[in-house]
């Protein structure tokens, strides 16, 4: 939370690198947001700062991704397997168990304070989000 706060003052904060594959972080990197005034922030786990970031004023939006799950496993699984992130076998069975495990997961992330929506959506709205804060562009 602190360094989302630094992000949003400072425009830029220093942020860990993670590698999927050693599961573990393997270094740090400067995001600058380069003037914008918003950033998006990503994965399985972003709902889980929902509350706190809207009780700290840092909350613009917050959307689950709703997206047919055939779609999901088959982007996933094609990512996994490009980035040869664990041996296919063990992606294979991940995968599936994500593919039964999505509208739980997607019920907890609106339950945590997300809206789910599809990307044309989300895409829209953080546009119009955009459109409102035209000056720090």
């Amino acid at each position: 939370m602190d360094t989302i706060a630094r992000l949003l003052r400072d425009g830029k904060a220093e942020v860990p690198v993670y590698a999927i594959g050693a599961d573990r972080q393997v270094d740090t990197r400067i995001l600058d947001l380069a003037g914008s005034p918003l950033f998006v922030a990503e994965g399985i786990f972003a709902a889980e700062i929902v509350a706190e970031c809207r009780r700290r004023g840092l909350l613009a939006g917050a959307y689950a991704l709703r997206r047919p799950r055939g779609a999901t496993f088959l982007r996933r699984l094609r990512r996994d397997l490009a980035e040869q992130r664990k041996a296919p076998g063990v992606l294979l069975r991940r995968g599936l168990t994500l593919l039964r495990a999505e509208p739980a997961v997607l019920r907890r992330q609106a339950g945590l304070g997300a809206q789910p929506a599809r990307g044309g959506e989300i895409v829209r709205r953080v546009t119009e989000l955009l459109a409102r804060h035209p000056h720090h562009l």
